[in-house]
């Protein structure tokens, strides 16, 4: 996720040119009651040094999470138990001071303990909506598949529609909005594998990897010093961005320009997967579309307005390798999805 040099001007063509509409300039132009998008960026660089004060070793955790929520989508998070998935969650909603929820799938969830139900109030004679849990800004649906399809699904709508469907009546999430889901990859009995409609439903998939030695030694360190994971006011976190400022951000990432070549090369990238003997079931064009958003987000971070080839490449794992089903002969011949789609990114001629 490195910044590449600017291009030349020759290079300055832009898929989505902006439109003279007038409706259009107003959904992009910043609105006076917004941050300036300065003061947007500033404000979320803080939030990545502000939770560092609790999540140590996991910083491009933490960046990834902010592309996700800039670019209105979702991520799968994995790691061994240990690595600080929960603490990152709680973390970052209290630097952006946004409300969240825990939520723990078991086997015997059931979705009406995810999106709600209706209740009987004696009081007024009626049926009322009681919201469930994910109803909030950053919801972590903690080893998700540990619970069975039936209440996996009932987050499907809320992903993708940002809403709940209860009893004929729709109910709108607040924004922003944010599903962190967790999975242990090394423990699978008594789990339920994601399907593949559900898997593309998440913008990216974050591996949490075990820290450093230091960064290890920074962690124990911190502990011995009263550091307390279950208690956040132990790591005297403060609240330095809010909503109004990751939606200033949202707005200005609609403005970063994607030059031709580099939209082509997002869709080569996808259309090489599909060629490739040892897929089933290659990037769709929601891929490719995912894989535009979160470089449009990562360059706006990065002080960009304008998307390049190494925006793309460097998020084409996180963002497109969950995506990609293998043939049963490919797993038995030792072949991931990473290395499948580590060969396609090769094939790839990049622009220059």
């Amino acid at each position: 996720m490195s910044e590449a040099p600017r291009p030349s001007h020759d290079e300055a063509r832009h898929v989505l040119p902006r439109s003279h509409d007038d409706e259009s300039q107003r959904s992009t132009s910043p609105s006076p009651d917004l941050p300036s998008a300065q003061e947007a960026r500033a404000a979320l660089d803080e939030v990545r040094r502000e939770v560092a004060k609790a999540v140590v070793g996991q910083d491009a955790a933490v960046s990834a999470l902010l592309v996700a929520l800039l670019a209105r989508g979702h991520v799968l998070l994995e790691g061994v138990p240990g690595v600080a998935k929960t603490l990152l969650v709680r973390s970052l909603a209290e630097a952006l001071s946004v409300d969240s929820k825990r939520v723990q799938f078991t086997p015997d969830l059931m979705p009406s303990d995810i999106t709600g139900s209706m209740l009987y109030d004696a009081g007024t004679s009626a049926f009322e909506f009681r919201e469930g849990p994910v109803f909030t800004n950053l919801l972590l649906a903690d080893e998700i598949n540990r619970t069975p399809p039936k209440t996996q699904a009932a987050l499907l709508e809320a992903m993708a529609e940002r809403q709940v469907s209860v009893d004929g009546r729709t109910y709108a999430l607040p924004t922003p909005f944010l599903v962190a889901a967790t999975q242990n990859p090394v423990e699978f009995e008594g789990t339920y594998t994601l399907p593949e409609a559900q898997l593309d439903r998440f913008l990216m998939r974050i591996t949490l990897p075990v820290p450093e030695r230091d960064a290890e030694i920074e962690i124990v360190r911190r502990h011995a010093q009263g550091f307390d994971p279950r208690r956040m006011q132990s790591a005297d976190l403060r609240a330095v961005a809010t909503p109004a400022h990751l939606e200033a951000a949202s707005r200005a990432v609609e403005s970063v320009r994607v030059d031709a070549d580099v939209a082509a090369y997002i869709v080569d990238l996808a259309r090489a997967t599909r060629g490739s003997a040892a897929v089933q079931l290659g990037v769709s064009p929601r891929g490719s579309t995912a894989l535009m958003a979160v470089s449009r987000a990562w360059a706006w971070l990065s002080g960009r307005d304008f998307v390049t080839p190494d925006d793309v490449r460097s998020l084409a794992q996180v963002t497109l390798a969950h995506r990609i089903v293998l043939r049963s002969e490919a797993e038995m011949d030792g072949l991931d999805a990473a290395q499948v789609l580590d060969q396609a990114v090769r094939s790839v001629a990049v622009p220059r």
